[in-house]
């Protein structure tokens, strides 16, 4: 089996955008300025076997992606900036824990850490562009069934 990436990065940029939170939704991180509005991006992070999830014919993998949410720091009113990005980001968390196989591409959204680090996001700040963002970048661990096949 090989690793169908595109549909699953499609799948997440899905959710974003059926949210109707955001004016854009990246496949990749932005290399200029994002927007003025809400802003989401989506990469792969980190992929590697899934620990103890795996059979002895084939490898099962955690693929980790982020997905960062953007919106310009200089906005008024400033009080409504963390509320509005933590409201995108609920919509966000709920819809990967309703969708909990992405319809049927992957294992599991590893929601409470099976197999690393679970479902959670961070807050931060981040200049792109000569522009200042608050940012709230969601760690999303998939588990894909069976992706490599082991030499016997």
């Amino acid at each position: 089996m090989a690793l169908d990436i595109r549909t699953i990065l499609a799948a997440v940029e899905s959710h974003a955008l059926a949210s109707g939170y955001f004016e854009a939704v990246n496949g990749h991180e932005p290399k200029s300025a994002p927007g003025t509005g809400l802003t989401a991006a989506v990469w792969v992070e980190q992929i590697g076997p899934a620990r103890g999830g795996s059979g002895l014919a084939s490898t099962s993998a955690r693929l980790a992606l982020f997905v960062r949410l953007y919106t310009p720091m200089v906005q008024e009113p400033e009080d409504a900036i963390d509320p509005d990005l933590m409201t995108a980001l609920d919509a966000l968390l709920a819809a990967y824990s309703g969708d909990f196989e992405l319809g049927g591409l992957v294992r599991e959204v590893d929601l409470l850490g099976t197999y690393g680090d679970p479902l959670g996001a961070r807050a931060g700040y981040l200049t792109t562009s000569g522009t200042e963002y608050r940012v709230m970048t969601i760690t999303l661990p998939l588990i894909v069934n069976d992706l490599w096949e082991q030499a016997a």
